[in-house]
């Protein structure tokens, strides 16, 4: 259990889904839609469809791909300053990452809460995640510890970047299969942020199997740094529409 002195931000409510009543039509029909895009890439991985079939849909995800060549895109990220706003949506922040983001296509994704100072999350990692036979790539697995423990150094209260995190695999982690993670605020020195976390593997007769664990280590910023990086962001974007 991590040190109850070490929580210090009552952020608690954005780890937990919001009732569909509470969520915008459009924040709705982009879950459906980047679920549907997910069923795609699941299945297009390993597909044993003729050619034939892959030719047909090829040429209708291209016009469906070129129905949004004419709006704006690249530039719906919200910004941390946004999200820390008493009168922001919570979760806006996570719609679109690309490992708890359900409006993201390239998330699993991973579901979290945050339980007495803790941060536990479930995943079940499909087909394109696929490394080692029937397992999931180890990039992955890192990237998910990285979302993990970035959500629970905000436990803090005064949240930064990752400067290292160290994993050790314990034992192969297998895709479709319910993945429990565990992340515990384990320190706080200054500007540095100590965490850890593991990932277990539920068995069929409800066990857990250890698969890996991590050590994470972050540094804090202060708003004015996040803002920089949001600006920086914006400018690049605007020059590649440009075609600079």
């Amino acid at each position: 259990m991590s040190d109850p002195e070490l929580v210090k931000s009552p952020i608690y409510s954005r780890w937990h889904e919001p009732p569909p009543e509470q969520m915008t039509e459009r924040r709705i029909e982009m879950r459906d839609l980047a679920g549907s895009v997910r069923t795609i890439i699941d299945r297009l991985v390993a597909t044993a469809a003729p050619t034939e079939l892959i030719v047909e849909l090829a040429a209708q995800l291209r016009r469906t791909a070129s129905q949004l060549d004419d709006w704006p895109h690249g530039t719906q990220y919200e910004g941390f300053a946004e999200a820390a706003n008493a009168g922001s949506d919570p979760h806006a922040l996570f719609e679109h990452s690309p490992f708890i983001g359900r409006s993201n296509p390239l998330a699993p994704p991973m579901a979290l809460r945050e339980v007495d100072g803790v941060l536990e999350g479930e995943v079940t990692f499909g087909s394109a995640y696929e490394g080692p036979p029937g397992c999931v790539h180890g990039g992955y697995i890192a990237g998910a510890f990285d979302e993990l423990l970035g959500a629970t150094q905000s436990l803090s209260g005064n949240p930064g970047m990752t400067a290292r995190l160290i994993v050790n695999y314990r034992s192969p982690t297998p895709l479709h299969t319910e993945l429990r993670f565990r992340g515990e605020l384990t320190g706080v020195e200054g500007r540095k942020i100590f965490t850890t976390g593991t990932l277990s593997a539920v068995e069929p007769d409800g066990t857990e199997r250890l698969c890996a664990e991590a050590e994470g280590l972050f540094v804090s910023m202060d708003l004015g740094g996040f803002a920089t990086l949001k600006s920086a962001r914006e400018r690049a974007e605007r020059d590649r529409i440009e075609g600079r």
